[in-house]
């Protein structure tokens, strides 16, 4: 067993000391307090962990995350993993970062125990050739909406109803594309788009990486095999 994965077995061995962390009473699925991170934007780090030289990525996931963990990629040809703790954020910038992972290094990226990856962080985790969920991780998913600007449709409505139609044409027309854009990137990262329609899709709609606890949908260590999402343990 490599010496990574050592160390993230003994993490989930001090969880399990310790008890598993309290389930979420309107979401059983997920824990009540997920492990990820609260900073305001990505930031990374690069460390020896166990032999391996290995860059931690934690934060939100603007916008301008890309040209950052390029530079990082640039900087660091010879990572071994990518560990990843975030809370989403930017869809389109969580899809392109999985894709600048896949096309730059053949890396592995982690969920260590005790952290998670959710809403677009789903997608730059799914960048690695090789994918792993420690015990104690947590892959947690949602069904995205771009419904999340209240002031746009606010004011919308306030202006009445060819307004409010034209809004609601871009907001389809934008949702379709975006869906159109993860089925591509989930066949191209060898992820199976069962999903999509089996778990993102059927979770009720939620604006943002916040929104209500009972739409959060976390995998199972079982169910990530089995639809792609985490490789096949050694």
């Amino acid at each position: 067993m490599r010496r990574a994965a050592r160390i993230g077995a003994a993490l989930a061995a001090l969880i399990a000391i310790g008890g598993a962390p309290p389930r979420d009473p309107v979401n059983p699925s997920c824990p009540l307090n997920p492990g990820w991170s609260t900073q305001p934007k990505m930031e990374f780090s690069v460390r020896k962990v166990g032999g391996l030289k290995v860059m931690i990525a934690e934060g939100r996931i603007d916008a301008a995350v890309v040209e950052r963990l390029n530079a990082m990629l640039k900087k660091h040809p010879d990572l071994d993993e990518i560990w990843l703790r975030s809370p989403g954020g930017d869809a389109r910038a969580g899809n392109a970062a999985g894709r600048l992972i896949r096309d730059t290094l053949d890396v592995e990226t982690r969920i260590p125990a005790g952290w998670a990856c959710y809403s677009s962080c789903n997608f730059m985790f799914m960048g690695g050739r090789k994918r792993t969920i420690d015990p104690g991780g947590q892959f947690i998913v949602h069904m995205f909406t771009q419904t999340g600007d209240r002031d746009s449709i606010d004011m919308s409505v306030a202006m009445g109803t060819d307004a409010t139609t034209e809004l609601i044409g871009q907001i389809e027309q934008d949702a379709a594309m975006l869906a159109t854009e993860d089925n591509d990137f989930l066949i191209r990262m060898g992820v199976s788009r069962k999903l999509l329609s089996d778990v993102m899709y059927r979770q009720k709609a939620v604006a943002g990486s916040g929104g209500d606890r009972s739409t959060r949908r976390c995998l199972t260590r079982d169910e990530a095999i089995f639809y792609g999402v985490m490789s096949e343990p050694d």
